[in-house]
């Protein structure tokens, strides 16, 4: 999926997004070559390139010694002219019951590479790491494209990840952020595969070149005509406004929308219907938003069994670490799965 002018950040293509099992003490390699073959295709070279080489191999390195399995996602991140290469990594191992302490300067894991958890932040342009004793880790580093002033990270992040065995994944979003407010979409095609691939990336294109402020219910209807010629697929379409303090939510079907705050979760009204094959009065439907609240959007394809209002380790940090713990701990494999988090910047 190319990317779209306005500044809007689109779900990767299956060519620029590679999901990929860490079992193995040979997995660690095969990460590294496809980090660098993407970091190749966006220009990296030279030192840099090694950087991203080394911080990819020693986080694929960790699952294997210290969570005995995990999964790596690597892809790049499009929104605009900006482009940033990242890689995410998800465990279910013991956790860590010191995260401070690991990625203390001097701190390596045993037998890998030496660079150690901390190295790994000053490697990348950005980076986070999120864990809990039995329950896992998350790791996530950054490195944004060479060339031109670096772009400010946006208050939001989506993941996608295609049903077992499928090449490219049913579901996509789209989202950007313009004079604080951020405006975003999130399209469940209907079934899986190449045909509800194909959906989703028409509702992506419905919005490209949409520069001004548009409102859900406004979206949602340029995506529900663009679908007409594909098997259609459920769409939610939001506005979140901080300095309103305010959510705008249209939806239809079964794309879930929630409003987390700590210590409450709100779930966002959506309308019957299929988008491209029947929908008609797409309503609009006003929240408030807490301090400290996320919005989050997500498919079918995870289900509502959590929970993220009593999550300090995760509310308010960065919102890639609650999209791969929502995508990790509720996500289904019968289905495509995809998350949507829009929230603070702090981490």
């Amino acid at each position: 999926m190319a990317a779209l002018t306005g500044g809007w950040s689109v779900s990767p293509s299956a060519g620029e997004s590679v999901w990929a099992r860490v079992e193995e003490t040979s997995a660690p390699a095969g990460v590294r070559r496809r980090a660098t073959a993407l970091a190749e295709r966006l220009g990296f070279a030279d030192e840099r390139l090694e950087h991203v080489r080394l911080a990819a191999t020693e986080a694929a390195t960790n699952l294997v010694k210290h969570a005995g399995r995990g999964e790596m996602l690597v892809r790049v991140v499009r929104g605009g002219e900006r482009a940033t290469l990242e890689f995410v990594s998800v465990d279910r191992g013991p956790g860590m019951a010191d995260v401070p302490e690991s990625l203390r300067d001097g701190v390596s894991t045993s037998g890998s590479l030496g660079i150690g958890l901390g190295m790994i932040g000053r490697l990348a342009d950005d980076a986070g790491l999120q864990s809990r004793p039995g329950e896992g880790t998350i790791l996530f580093a950054r490195f944004r494209q060479p060339g031109g002033a670096p772009p400010a990270d946006p208050p939001f992040a989506g993941l996608t990840r295609p049903l077992d065995g499928e090449e490219e994944c049913g579901d996509a979003y789209a989202a950007r952020e313009l004079d604080g407010v951020v405006h975003a979409i999130l399209c469940d095609g209907l079934g899986h595969g190449p045909l509800a691939a194909r959906a989703a990336a028409e509702a992506v294109r419905a919005v490209r070149g949409i520069d001004a402020p548009t409102a859900p219910g406004a979206l949602l209807d340029r995506i529900h005509r663009a679908l007409a010629g594909t098997r259609g697929g459920a769409v939610a379409a939001v506005t979140v406004d901080p300095a309103a303090r305010r959510v705008v939510f249209a939806g239809l079907g079964n794309v879930a929308g929630w409003v987390v705050a700590p210590g409450r979760r709100q779930g966002m009204i959506s309308t019957p219907g299929i988008a491209g094959v029947r929908g008609r009065g797409f309503r609009e439907h006003v929240y408030d938003l807490p301090t400290g609240a996320a919005v989050v959007l997500h498919s079918d394809g995870l289900t509502d069994r959590w929970d993220l209002s009593s999550r300090p380790d995760l509310l308010g940090r960065d919102p890639l670490l609650a999209a791969a713990a929502l995508l990790r701990d509720a996500g289904t494999r019968h289905d495509d799965r995809s998350v949507l988090v829009i929230g603070a910047r702090r981490r």
